[in-house]
């Protein structure tokens, strides 16, 4: 019966935000429904320590967001390529005992067939009470099994055709297995948990703007710094962490009745800051970063689209490091235009 054991093999992992104790309760006990990681194996918490630090735990990973994006405007990376964080991974999960636990009830209740309780009990050397499960190396490494993220379809259920398998301390886990966990995938998975600050943009002309009136566009630089999010496996020793930091701002001015500046739409950062702000005196100045439009929204408004752009990098235990596909995180807001009057005299 491979779909029961499928499950049995399974952890589901829940992206849930810690606010409070209630919510990490919650937390315990929604994993313990579902039956795949409860308090034996490794299993999902928060803990804030005095420096504001929070670690949250999920499918064997430990998150410190505390170098984060926050407020209520923060939003998920989209990768500007094709490639999207892993949907599932190998960790650590149990110790010899704790695997004991979590398999013996299975094969005693016999819902997955003699043949094959038979066969993982030998896997296991189950009938040997000194060193099945590998007792004898309890302290000395850990059983690996999958947690999936199904928060990431298609793609979630592609780690499923592993069983269990034990890793000593120290050692690499088997070459031949996808997305066991390293300094490069910890870091993928922290791409995954970065949040970066809205794209509201500045407009000078900030409530109406004017046909054929250059409108000034720019990003305060002290909204725009670069955020961080490190990814550890406490168990054995490896972290990474993943940074974004801005890099352009692409402005779209909804209407093909336009232009931008520069012609492109996309303004590189500079100094710290996107764009450039009005001041008084430079009405007849070509803004560095803006947008002009040459037609009256009469009635309505324009979607003006603002995204930024940001340049994500990661470092790891040992030295490693290198580039993660770029991150786009935008947001739409309305600008009315209208027709300058002349006045006639």
């Amino acid at each position: 019966m491979p779909a029961v054991r499928n499950l049995a093999r399974v952890a589901t992992v829940l992206t849930l935000v810690f606010t409070s104790a209630f919510a990490s309760q919650a937390a315990f006990a929604d994993l313990d429904d579902h039956g795949d990681v409860g308090d034996e194996g490794t299993h999902q918490e928060a803990n804030s320590g005095d420096d504001g630090t929070v670690g949250v735990t999920v499918g064997g990973v430990v998150f410190d967001r505390s170098k984060n994006g926050s407020g209520n405007s923060t939003g998920v990376l989209v990768s500007t390529t094709s490639w999207t964080p892993p949907a599932c991974w190998y960790a650590p999960m149990y110790t010899p005992d704790q695997l004991q636990k979590k398999l013996e009830p299975t094969w005693e209740a016999g819902s997955t067939g003699w043949e094959w309780d038979a066969s993982q009990r030998k896997k296991y050397n189950a009938d040997d009470e000194e060193k099945g499960f590998n007792k004898d190396k309890t302290g000395d490494g850990y059983w690996w099994g999958t947690y999936v993220n199904k928060s990431y379809p298609p793609g979630w259920d592609s780690c499923f055709d592993d069983d269990y398998f034990w890793v000593d301390t120290g050692d690499a886990p088997p070459a031949n297995v996808e997305n066991a966990v390293t300094p490069e995938i910890l870091a993928e998975l922290a791409y995954n948990e970065i949040r970066v600050p809205g794209t509201q943009v500045t407009l000078a002309p900030a409530e109406t703007t004017k046909v054929n009136l250059p409108t000034w566009s720019w990003l305060d630089g002290a909204e725009f710094k670069p955020v961080s999010v490190t990814a550890s496996v406490q168990e054995i020793g490896i972290r990474a962490t993943a940074t974004a930091e801005p890099v352009s701002l692409k402005i779209e001015p909804g209407t093909s009745d336009a232009v931008t500046y520069p012609a492109s739409g996309v303004c590189e950062i500079n100094n710290g800051r996107i764009g450039e702000p009005y001041a008084k005196g430079k009405a007849g100045e070509t803004p560095p970063c803006g947008v002009k439009y040459l037609r009256s929204s009469g009635d309505g408004t324009y979607p003006l689209q603002a995204t930024v752009t940001w340049k994500i990098t990661w470092t790891g235990t040992g030295g490693v490091g290198g580039d993660l596909p770029d991150g786009s995180f935008g947001a739409t807001q309305e600008v009315v235009v209208q027709e300058i009057q002349a006045v006639n005299r």
